[in-house]
């Protein structure tokens, strides 16, 4: 690809997500813009286009697929439209950046990696949070020995989900809804990526408080234990609606507090306590998680490095949160599957 081409970029689904953080991250990028909309329902689609100021709109993958301007496709659909939508893209040449989930099972999350890297298409999994500058400065303190060797660690990710979301994540098993595969899985790629390690089992106990229904969760509690014995407890839900999340790793000489944190926005602090001492961590100035994202995901493209998250990380973080969902449902310890 010409290293000075302005990537274009096509978006499978006329999503929220799109719409307020994609769209404005991509075409913040000088090397990159949005041409063109896919959506099932075409007048939809034609809406969205008119409304985000998109060139051109599809109501069929195949017409979609065949623009010859498209370079990447961003996916952000019902989680399990992933799979078909992501091999497609691949077999059409187009790079992909997938919303995570990546799918709705491990096999379906490694055919979609595998296709990708055959058909030499940059493939990378839309976790945002480790693109924020908190949790890149918890990785780079951990690795220096702040805290010592990490013992332990705890993600409160207990969030109210917005009305304008209250949809198919609530009532819908059969599209991948749940606060484990909408959340959990943020957790388990946060949590790899600061610690530099991998989750070996969980044990988790959900259940539904008032939102969810069609016998999905809204709300999770469990442990994750890592390789490296990190015991890490998570609580993630949709209907907590007065708290603020945050994350803390504390280890053999000190302990790392994030508060707000777990956010889409660039905002929280870091506080790094040890003993009778207590103080603010100074962060570089804060950079919008989105277009960190889609900055690495085009440096990728053209050769340069990267996906801030890999297909591997995706599944990987997939990998956990099927695990935690049979947990849920078992009562039982479950070791997390790894290649």
């Amino acid at each position: 690809m010409e290293s000075d081409k302005k990537l274009a970029w096509g978006l499978i689904g006329a999503s929220d997500i799109a719409c307020t953080r994609m769209i404005p991250a991509i075409n913040a990028q000088p090397n990159s813009h949005v041409v063109a909309v896919m959506s099932s329902n075409l007048e939809r689609a034609e809406k969205y286009a008119v409304d985000n100021n998109i060139s051109r709109a599809y109501g069929s993958l195949d017409d979609f697929l065949n623009d010859p301007e498209l370079d990447v496709v961003y996916i952000s659909t019902t989680n399990e439209l992933h799979l078909s939508q992501t091999l497609a893209a691949a077999k059409a040449g187009k790079h992909v950046l997938v919303e995570k989930p990546l799918a709705l099972t491990y096999a379906d999350a490694l055919q979609m990696i595998a296709v990708c890297k055959n058909a030499h298409v940059v493939m990378g999994t839309n976790h945002h949070l480790r693109n924020a500058i908190t949790h890149r400065k918890l990785r780079d303190l951990i690795a220096e020995g702040a805290i010592g060797r990490p013992l332990a660690a705890r993600v409160f990710h207990a969030v109210y989900l917005p009305p304008r979301l209250q949809g198919w994540r609530l009532n819908k098993p059969e599209a991948g809804g749940g606060v484990i595969l909408d959340i959990t899985v943020h957790d388990a790629d946060t949590l790899r990526f600061i610690l530099n390690d991998e989750v070996e089992d969980v044990i988790a106990r959900s259940t539904e408080q008032g939102l969810a229904s069609s016998d999905l969760e809204d709300t999770v509690m469990g442990v994750m234990y890592f390789r490296n014995g990190v015991l890490a407890q998570f609580h993630d839900a949709f209907t907590i609606p007065h708290a603020g999340t945050g994350l803390e790793i504390h280890g053999t000489e000190g302990s790392l507090v994030g508060e707000s944190v777990m956010t889409q926005d660039p905002i929280g602090r870091i506080t790094l306590k040890r003993g009778s001492l207590s103080e603010e961590v100074k962060l570089e100035a804060a950079e919008d998680l989105y277009i960190r994202s889609v900055h690495n995901f085009n440096q990728a493209v053209k050769g340069n490095g990267k996906p801030s998250a890999t297909g591997e990380d995706g599944l990987k973080a997939l990998a956990v949160g099927l695990a935690v969902l049979e947990s849920s449902k078992t009562g039982r310890q479950v070791k997390v599957r790894h290649q």
